[in-house]
């Protein structure tokens, strides 16, 4: 059953399904959604958790498995299935509609996906996912909407802003939610409940560290490697965490591909930037990398992001010379040059 995102909290008041599916390309009110299922599970009993990711050469029978595999100690279990490419190729899609068919008794299964295009919003696999499971899709949230956006954020803080500073918030983050996130947290901890003045809100928003994720992003995108350097350093040592830069560099690997992906099949890179919800000083800086980089460097930076979020997990990683600090910057010189 589809199931709009702000009718999640009354759905969980009164229940746990077996399937949940969330897609979306708003990462944050996915990764919001996703907590709320995860601690209703934990509080109901589902205290085993299997995570499985869809990368290349993904066995699918693994998914099989995890769903007929018994607990040790008989407790119920939550089952996630990440799938960042959003196509699970003909093998999972018959694993998908076989799984879909055949839910454990005592298993809770959560599906993750980006946003799906239309044509494959028409596959048979999301059709079965639809009929079986809670499916959840949450859509982006636009420039026009983001005033708001910000503003119903302050006010679950018990905060309040005038427009002039709602628009001056959603001007400085650009569109991106985890940074409107970030400095609305930023806001409930240096400031008390109530109304806030603009000056208060252009202060903090404008007191930032000297080095910013999304200024490493910039970097990258502009390719300019020893400013990409010499930041990534910076971040290393004030303590930043490093899968919150690896998803800030990763983002953009994405982007890029889907704009370059685009680009192939005919469509003006305009469009595309419209599409994506991308404006302001990331188009102008987007649009000259989206012209220097190839697909085929995207397509290996991406494959190269996944083995440095195994050797930041401390797992072993092809091909990552160093330790994960090293990765990150040859992941993202790679795109840079």
């Amino acid at each position: 059953m589809q199931l709009r995102p702000e009718a999640l909290e009354g759905h969980l008041a009164k229940g746990l399904a077996p399937l949940y599916v969330i897609t979306s390309d708003e990462h944050l009110l996915a990764l919001e959604a996703a907590d709320r299922i995860r601690r209703t599970a934990r509080a109901q009993g589902y205290t085993e958790r299997d995570v499985l990711t869809v990368e290349r050469n993904f066995k699918w029978g693994e998914l099989l498995a995890a769903n007929q595999a018994m607990s040790l100690f008989g407790d119920k279990k939550l089952i996630e299935l990440r799938i960042p490419g959003g196509k699970p190729g003909k093998d999972g899609s018959a694993a998908l509609q076989s799984y879909a068919k055949d839910l454990g008794p005592d298993n809770l299964t959560l599906i993750t996906l980006p946003k799906l295009d239309w044509q494959t919003a028409k596959a048979s696999w999301v059709t079965a996912l639809q009929q079986a499971a809670v499916y959840i899709e949450i859509p982006n949230v636009e420039r026009a909407q983001l005033p708001g956006w910000i503003g119903m954020r302050l006010g679950a803080q018990q905060q309040s802003a005038e427009r002039q500073s709602l628009d001056f918030i959603a001007d400085r983050v650009e569109g991106n939610l985890l940074a409107a996130h970030q400095e609305i947290q930023k806001l409930g901890l240096l400031y008390e409940p109530g109304k806030l003045s603009f000056e208060q809100v252009h202060d903090a928003v404008l007191n930032v560290a000297r080095y910013d994720v999304f200024k490493l992003s910039e970097a990258m995108l502009a390719g300019d490697a020893g400013r990409l350097a010499r930041m990534l350093d910076g971040l290393k040592g004030e303590g930043e965490a490093l899968p919150l830069v690896l998803w800030a560099v990763s983002e953009e690997i994405r982007t890029l591909l889907k704009l370059k992906s685009g680009m192939a099949q005919g469509r003006p890179l305009g469009a595309l930037l419209k599409e994506y919800r991308i404006w302001g000083p990331r188009e102008r800086m987007m649009e000259p990398a989206v012209r220097r980089v190839s697909i085929a460097t995207l397509g290996a930076a991406l494959q190269e992001a996944a083995q440095v979020d195994r050797k930041v997990k401390g797992l072993r990683a092809k091909a990552c010379a160093g330790d994960a600090w090293d990765a990150m910057l040859q992941l993202a010189l790679r795109v840079a040059r």
